[in-house]
């Protein structure tokens, strides 16, 4: 079995269908809610970089940060091919240093979930605020999990490209509210357009959210920033939300002060 994360091609064909919306609610959020124009986005936890390719594509100046170098060397490679241009930087995304200041920042899709300690969560947010100029912005996305949440949780779903199909099962194989962690196996099944399979599992843990701890989260922030505006992952700029027990696939857009 390989690991999901040195196969950025299947993981990138997983998520690919959501990029669009994605895209076009930064740039109205951009719009509506920062304080001058939006020119330098960062990504921390950027992956496979579907999306820092598609905001370079559209002008604007990016920065993806990531852990795994071979999503990184994958993004390089689809950069060049679209003859784009875009920072890289293989960095904990608790401790980034930059030399300039950015207009915005986006984290979508629970990547955030991957730091598994409240200090570690405070120190991203600390960490990406103080690379945000004041009236910027930082998108942030990732689910809540409701009091009666069931913990066996299976999901299945297909995506297609270029002949390839990935089939992805991922399920919930150990869930403790106690230590906010759920343990999370990713198995994928790549049937190639020769016949070929490849098969591919990932086990790793997300820290667990409920709408309140989320709440408390962004409270001990709020000296560096403004909650703006809450969101789904609906990506619907005139549909707002309510923090409240119904939300679960939260998108905060948070301002700097």
């Amino acid at each position: 079995m390989a690991s999901w994360y040195d196969h950025p091609q299947y993981f990138d064909m997983v998520f690919r269908d959501e990029t669009a919306a994605e895209v076009r609610f930064f740039e109205q959020a951009f719009t509506r809610f920062a304080d001058g124009p939006v020119r330098r986005v960062l990504e921390p936890g950027c992956g496979s970089g579907r999306l820092v390719a598609a905001m370079a594509g559209k002008g604007y100046e990016l920065t993806g940060v990531d852990l795994s170098q071979p999503m990184l060397d994958y993004l390089s490679k689809r950069l060049r091919r679209r003859g784009l241009n875009a920072e890289l930087r293989c960095e904990d995304m608790t401790r980034m240093e930059f030399e300039r200041q950015f207009d915005a920042a986006f984290c979508t899709f629970n990547t955030f979930r991957h730091l598994t300690d409240e200090k570690s969560a405070v120190m991203h947010l600390r960490n990406v605020a103080s690379h945000l100029r004041p009236g910027g912005l930082y998108i942030l996305g990732f689910h809540l999990i409701p009091l009666d949440a069931d913990p066996e949780c299976t999901e299945r779903w297909k995506a297609q490209h270029g002949g390839t199909t990935v089939h992805v099962t991922l399920k919930v194989i150990d869930f403790n509210r106690k230590t906010r962690r759920e343990m999370l196996r990713v198995s994928v099944k790549a049937e190639k357009k020769s016949g070929a399979i490849e098969r591919i599992r990932s086990e790793f843990p997300l820290r667990i959210y409920t709408p309140a701890q989320a709440k408390k989260l962004l409270a001990n922030v709020s000296d560096l920033y403004e909650l703006a505006g809450i969101y789904d992952f609906d990506y619907d700029i005139d549909e707002e939300r309510v923090f409240d027990n119904d939300l679960t696939d939260a998108l905060f857009v948070l301002k700097r002060r």
